[in-house]
């Protein structure tokens, strides 16, 4: 018998090959009795190689190959939970004690937490076989000494590992009598990086990949053979036939380790209650009715009963604490104005509502409980609140602070291959030049998965013609197969776990890019772990609507953002419009197409809206039958009675996921448990094979029920339409409600709302550029940034939005903190006076010069730019080229370089020159919009802007243009590719469709990785009040600049 000990999975990170799944499957298919995985200085693979051994009926062993002190491996295994614990406390150390990324476990560390632990010497990277491998055979025996004065006799192990390299024989004989005579046990691996022999190309991929050479390339961590696979126990007693104790030693070695912990067991804190309350539930429950009496003033009968009953259900699961937590932390929030919001299932809750945690009512609206939480599913609650993403961060530490640094982390993510980097780190890998690695990189559509790389290639026109077809071939099967490895561990969004014991006990913590310390397992695994997480999300927004409201106080206009009316017409009427540039949720072009067409009268059109332009919604065919029974073009019809009641407010159509679960639940009779299993699978899994046995379940009881199979079958294929990333109702209304409030701030404080979008870019759908246009239009002026006038922050002055220096790049931190320091003692009185008292770079400088910072002193800034080498002493002619030509992409388009030897310094810049500049150093333009430097010309050759598209008639073809912005390529019913796009001009957005042979013939220029300015030619369509174009021909609009047809 044989058992693999040193095992790396992907969680080695780019040095692993293999999934856990298909080396236990491999070790299963083997016959083997157990396997170890020992990645480097992680346990990350801890979860998902309990699950795959218990499916495969073998043995998990847990460990690490750790980095110790001098950079070397030691391999270490774990006993039993003491040794887990252990385990995750000295790789704690290994992380916290040294810089990031770079790991390294002191011997007293080692000493200090061995207890519980058996450690093997190592691979060729070990310090023992490391200093024999350099014939420093004395330091090798005081090395192990070393060890074996930590670890003692009974859990040391000399680790012998055979790759058929060069030095080997030699060196496992030495070792072997090195064990011999120290009374060790000799311990036969094989240091696995993939489970079969083939996937050698991978991991040597990865090894590129992590050293940053070529394949063409040597390196030291480069293997030399295909040998570190999981060989059979036949093929390692034929490589180690000599040393027949050393495979033995690996079975003796996995019966001493047993399972160190179980999965699941519950880990939460106790929440420290107030003296006076015996019990976590009762001072819940005495929360929970304050908050219904300020919520709903009288209890009702039907009030009570439904907190009395949430509040069972969350007893019996026993997660009063949970609640307890949450509460205190949007508590907290409160108190300290960070703006806030509850979302998601959560929502559905009236403990929430009351608790204040969410401001839905979920007893008003007849949500259903059970969509959150329920005694059958049995499952963790997961509440997310929204924070003012500039203050989340305050919410995060006083949660650390009260419940202990040592128990609180951030939740890890998984950073994997995908098909962008993918391929940008295996053409690196295959000596592509970065610039044909760039080509290929930008046109990969975001949501092509790696794994279909090659099968969707011919789908994607834009990357024809790249490369050779054979080089293109190879990068893309490479790259495929990549799909899904981890990268490296990043830092969730806004997870963050408490455990009632020290974190250290479940898992090891590292620091994260940001600076907090993170578990080094992602949501799920923390889940199984018996971890609760708590999401305290960012959401600019947030940021958003409480600098629109700071910016109202300082003019003197009072707005209580939780009072406002949801009945305001002003509003609806821009909805209406479809004028929600800005709105939260309503403003992508599919969304303004559907609010023309909606035309919303009231919030629940808008929280229908939300949940509406949803690929499950979109490609289960529901926006078209909602929106004519909307406006009575089709009758409301119902496969069967009983669905009535549940689809009525949504007009037949199954929109939401609680009305899943009710249509389960009253035609099928699925218990609850059995309901959401079904929404589960067509919202998350949506596993064909499952969902093909839950239907025939459902048909089934459905016909024992009383419906007939054809209408029960009927049913069942309704709703499986709606099996992709549909929302839950409550998640609807708690976005709706946000939705329709920063549409009335737009309507009624618009300089005060896009001031305070532009303060917390980036955010929401569109660039500066497009809010820009869009403030313009609503009577908002747009001043750019200005030396006596300008802050580290937007202002908002009247009807007036000035920007702050924060938008222009490259100007530091430090520097805008001393012009703010230099202005308190008195405004610049001129652009020397600015230098003389700020003394910014010169790189700085000129970035200011150039976005108009200085144009308030009345000198050109072509003038200002040729006196900055005299400033500031620096080589002139290095600034005669920097300013020659614009560094933006629209130069090419804005500004032919300027002839001669020397500078011209009589004038300004033209206005092109100006915004092309201007485009450089804030990535958009105040001066004007270059569509209106063309506007001309464009219209003597017959193109419409945005602004009269609605005088044509619906049917007639018109030539469009301007800059492409958001192309993407959304989930159609159809499956068909479908581009959408708008074209950005002086005075708004045009929507642009392209179907897919326009795609297909023109994707290279609708997806060219770059600003390229465009024209089409299409046909006008109006949908609703809505006008767009659908696209016949795509062509550079330079090409009607320039005199050519376009088509």
């Amino acid at each position: 018998m044989f058992v693999h000990l040193h095992v790396h999975s992907p969680y080695s990170f780019i040095d692993g090959a293999s999934t856990v799944d298909e080396l236990v499957a491999r070790v299963a298919d083997l016959g083997m009795p157990a396997l170890a995985i020992t990645d480097h200085n992680n346990v990350t693979a801890v979860v998902r190689l309990l699950k795959a051994a218990k499916r495969a009926g073998i043995k998990p062993i847990i460990g690490a190959e750790v980095t110790v002190e001098g950079g070397y491996h030691l391999t270490l295994l774990c006993r039993g939970p003491e040794g887990y614990r252990n385990l995750c406390a000295l790789l704690t150390s290994a992380h916290l004690e040294n810089p990031r990324n770079k790991p390294e476990a002191s011997f007293e560390s080692l000493y200090r937490y061995k207890d519980g632990l058996i450690a093997m010497t190592g691979c060729r990277r070990g310090q023992v076989p490391s200093l024999i491998l350099r014939k420093r055979f004395g330091e090798a025996k005081d090395a192990l000494r070393r060890l074996k004065a930590v670890f003692g006799p009974e859990s040391l192990a000399i680790e012998m590992s055979e790759s058929l390299l060069p030095g080997s024989n030699a060196l496992n004989r030495y070792l072997y009598e090195l064990a011999g005579a120290e009374g060790l046990r000799a311990v036969a691996t094989n240091n696995v990086h993939y489970a079969r022999k083939e996937d050698f190309f991978v991991h040597d991929i990865l090894t590129c990949i992590r050293t940053l050479t070529k394949l063409d390339d040597v390196h030291p961590e480069r293997r030399l053979n295909a040998e570190n696979y999981l060989k059979s126990e036949e093929e390692m007693a034929l490589v180690f036939k000599e040393y027949p104790g050393a495979l033995r030693a690996t079975v003796e070695i996995a019966a001493q380790c047993e399972m160190p912990l179980d999965l699941g067991t519950p880990n939460f804190p106790s929440f420290p209650v107030p003296e006076g309350y015996p019990s976590p539930a009762a001072f819940l429950r005495r929360l929970v009715f304050e908050g219904a009496e300020r919520r709903y003033g009288r209890i009702t009968p039907a009030i009570e009963e439904r907190l009395n009953y949430e509040l069972y259900v969350i007893e019996e699961l026993g997660y009063e604490d949970y609640f307890l937590v949450v509460w205190d932390l949007v508590r907290f929030a409160r108190e300290q104005g960070v703006r806030h919001a509850g979302r998601g299932s959560a929502a559905d809750s009236a403990v929430a509502y009351c608790l204040n945690v969410t401001d839905v009512d979920p007893i008003a609206q007849n949500l259903l409980f059970e969509r959150f939480l329920s005694l059958e599913r049995g499952e963790k609650p997961d509440i997310d609140v929204d924070f003012d993403a500039r203050r989340r961060d305050e919410v995060a530490a006083y949660v650390r602070k009260k419940y202990g640094e040592d128990h609180v982390a951030a939740v890890a993510t998984y950073n994997t291959f995908q098909a962008r980097s993918a391929v940008r780190d295996v053409g690196k890998a295959m000596g592509y030049s970065p610039d044909e690695i760039d080509l290929i990189a930008k046109r990969i559509p975001y949501y092509l998965p790696a794994a279909k790389l090659t099968e969707r290639f011919d789908l994607v026109p834009e990357l024809k013609g790249l490369l050779t077809p054979k080089k293109l071939k190879t990068l893309l099967e490479a790259a495929e197969r990549l799909a899904g490895l981890p990268r490296f561990l990043a830092t969730h969004l806004g997870g963050l776990v408490i455990s009632r014991y020290p974190i250290t006990h479940l898992s090891p913590v590292q620091n994260s890019a940001k600076g907090v310390t993170i578990v080094q397992f992602d949501k799920d695994d923390v889940e199984d772990l018996g971890l609760v997480k708590i999401d305290l999300l960012s959401l600019r927004t947030l940021g958003a609507v409480e600098d629109s409201l700071g910016y109202m106080k300082e003019a003197g206009k009072e707005l209580d953002y939780d009072r406002i009316p949801l009945d305001d017409e002003r509003t609806y009427r821009r909805l209406r419009a479809s004028d929600t540039v800005g709105v939260f949720q309503l403003e992508s072009s599919a969304q303004r197409a559907l609010q023309a067409r909606l035309g919303a009268e009231n919030i629940e059109d808008i929280v229908a809206s939300v949940a509406l332009i949803r690929p499950g919604p979109i490609k289960g065919n529901m926006v078209e039958p909602y929106v004519r029974r909307r406006h009575g073009l089709e009758p409301v019809t119902y496969l069967d009675p009983r669905l009535e009641p549940i689809l009525k407010k949504t007009y037949g159509v199954v929109l939401f996921q609680e009305q899943v679960i009710e249509i389960a639940s009253t035609i099928a009779g699925f218990t609850p448990g059995e309901a959401d299993r079904l929404r589960r699978v067509m919202t998350h899994s949506r596993s064909g094979e499952e969902m093909e046995k839950l239907g025939r379940l459902f048909v089934e009881k459905a016909v024992r029920s009383g419906v007939d199979e054809v209408t029960a079958e009927a049913i069942f294929q309704c709703i499986r339409g709606y099996a992709s990333y549909g929302f839950c109702e409550a998640h609807a209304r708690a976005f709706g409600t946000t939705a329709y409030k920063t549409a009335y701030l737009i309507e009624h404080y618009p300089a005060e709302f896009f001031g305070a979008i532009l303060n917390n870019e980036p955010m929401g759908y569109y660039p500066v550029s497009t809010v820009c246009v869009e403030a313009r239009r609503h009577g908002v002026k747009i001043t750019g940034p200005s030396a006596n006038r300008s802050g580290k922050d937007v202002r908002v002055e009247g009807d007036e939005i000035i920007l702050p220096f924060k938008m222009i790049g490259g100007l530091g931190a430090k520097t805008i903190e001393k012009i703010e320091g230099e202005r308190k003692k008195g405004p610049f009185r001129s652009f020397s006076d600015f230098v003389s008292r700020v003394r910014p770079h010169v790189d700085e400088l000129r970035a200011m010069v150039l976005s108009g910072v200085f144009d308030e002193f009345g000198v050109s800034r072509k003038r200002l730019i040729w006196s900055i080498p005299a400033i500031s002493r620096e080589n002139a002619s290095a600034a005669v080229s920097s300013s020659a030509s614009p560094g933006s992409p629209l130069a090419p388009v804005l500004v032919e370089a300027p002839a001669g030897n020397g500078p011209d310094v009589g004038g300004d810049f033209t206005l092109a020159e100006k915004i092309a500049y201007e485009y450089q150093v804030l990535g958009f333009s105040v001066s004007g919009h270059p569509v209106a430097l063309w506007r001309e010309e464009l219209s003597k050759k017959g193109f419409v802007g945005s602004r009269d598209l609605s005088s044509i008639r619906p049917g007639e073809f018109v030539k469009v243009g301007g800059i492409p912005i958001r192309p993407h390529r959304p989930p159609t019913k159809s499956g068909r590719v479908v581009v959408f796009l708008s074209l950005e001009d002086e005075d708004g957005l045009i929507d642009i469709t392209c179907f897919e042979n326009v795609y297909q013939k023109y994707g290279k220029l609708l997806f060219p990785g770059e600003i390229l300015p465009l024209g089409i030619w299409g046909q006008v369509q109006k949908r609703g009040n809505a006008y767009s174009v659908t696209a016949r021909t795509v062509f550079p609009l330079t090409y009607a600049l320039s005199g050519k047809s376009g088509r």
